[in-house]
């Protein structure tokens, strides 16, 4: 018997900001699903469903595998789309988790799993430590002991054939599963929670989320609970992609050139449909490569007006993103620009700064560097700059 999982992601979570719903926000260098999904597909748990706004089942990006299901008005009404797929003679448990909890440890997931070998269900719960008040049009009206109380948290696991009963019987409304169980007379085994395992709400929630992620990419050597959540390894071992990416731009009258996000000082600018960033280019190109997804030209196309000037940031966002989305992590990319001038030593590390932060990686997986190439061919004669990118990506 299977242990399945539900992410419930068709809210849209207005008070977090932005003109995207929350889980589909960048966070750490990829969307905030992306780190729920990585989080639960790591678990082992199978089937995964992720239930999605009714208008975007078949349109947003998700890992390969997964199953897509469109969510309710309600939370409940969500979760009861969820369970509707799940077949209760191969499934045994399922664990409902909240999309906008992307910083969920590995082992508090395991915690759950086993919790449930004895237990009906069985949820992760931080005790309330802080003093706690009512009050009233801005004033202290009392107190409230805290004793015996406890902030929730998700996932939530549950046997799921007293969990369908109970969300068949269920009036809807419920703030979470734990409610629908306990109304069906379920006991529920508190778990403790994790103080990282915090629910993205409002605005300042993704810098602490964001924190908690990059402490843990800096701390890959500590212990599972702090590593990084991965999608489970395919049978065959890493999948280990290695791209390569190639540029041209001519010189034109200017006064700089845009080289790796920065612009450097020069008699002239470099010519192009967009902001000409050879080197930007090249790298986009090779993580495009990398992951056979062909080149700038066939995601943007030159022929379509509206890219015209674009900063080329927006591209190699783009892979990036691309990358995250099919599952794989940048392990480090190598850039060389070709050209007698500008001289680009100067400025390499303030490039490789922003391209570290386009891409979200350390400043030791990026490197740019220059040559020249001794006063031959178009370069030696100063008519433009090439550049040369290599990127290494993996999915484990």
């Amino acid at each position: 018997m299977q242990d399945a999982a539900i992410i419930v992601a068709a809210g849209r979570g207005s008070r977090a900001g932005g003109d995207l719903a929350k889980q589909w926000q960048p966070l750490a260098g990829r969307r905030v699903a992306d780190w729920t999904l990585a989080a639960i597909l790591g678990s082992g748990c199978a089937p995964v469903v992720v239930v999605l706004p009714p208008d975007e089942v078949d349109s947003l990006p998700l890992p390969d595998g997964v199953i897509r299901v469109a969510g309710g008005a309600s939370r409940d009404a969500s979760v009861r789309a969820g369970l509707a797929v799940l077949d209760p003679e191969k499934v045994r448990n399922v664990l409902i988790h909240d999309v906008a909890r992307p910083c969920v440890p590995q082992d508090l997931i395991a915690d759950i799993r086993r919790a449930l070998e004895t237990a009906q269900a069985a949820a992760p719960g931080l005790a309330v430590t802080d003093a706690l008040w009512r009050g009233a049009e801005g004033r202290v009206t009392g107190t409230q002991d805290r004793s015996g109380l406890f902030r929730a948290q998700t996932p939530q696991g549950f046997r799921l054939k007293p969990l369908l009963a109970a969300h068949a019987a269920h009036p809807g409304g419920a703030a979470d599963d734990v409610e629908v169980a306990r109304a069906a007379g379920m006991d529920v085994t508190i778990v403790p929670g994790h103080e990282d395992n915090l629910k993205i709400t409002l605005p300042a929630d993704f810098a602490r989320a964001e924190a908690i992620l990059r402490a843990r990419m800096d701390n890959r050597s500590q212990s599972r609970s702090e590593d990084l959540p991965v999608p489970p390894p395919p049978p065959r071992g890493p999948d280990i992609r290695m791209g390569n990416g190639f540029d041209v731009h001519a010189f034109e009258a200017g006064d700089g050139c845009w080289l790796c996000g920065i612009k450097v000082p020069h008699d002239k600018a470099l010519k192009g449909h967009s902001d000409a960033d050879v080197g930007m280019h090249a790298v986009t190109d090779a993580l495009y490569g990398a992951m056979a997804e062909g080149d700038i030209g066939r995601h943007f196309p030159p022929s379509d007006p509206q890219w015209k000037g674009t900063e080329s940031h927006v591209f190699l966002r783009h892979a990036v993103d691309l990358a995250a989305e099919k599952g794989f992590a940048i392990t480090n990319i190598d850039c060389t620009l070709i050209c007698e001038r500008p001289k680009v030593g100067p400025h390499a590390p303030a490039m490789i700064a922003r391209m570290a932060a386009i891409m979200g990686l350390e400043q030791d997986r990026v490197s740019v560097k220059a040559t020249t190439s001794e006063q031959l061919g178009f370069t030696g004669r100063e008519e433009g700059i090439a550049a040369i990118a290599t990127a290494v990506l993996i999915r484990i």
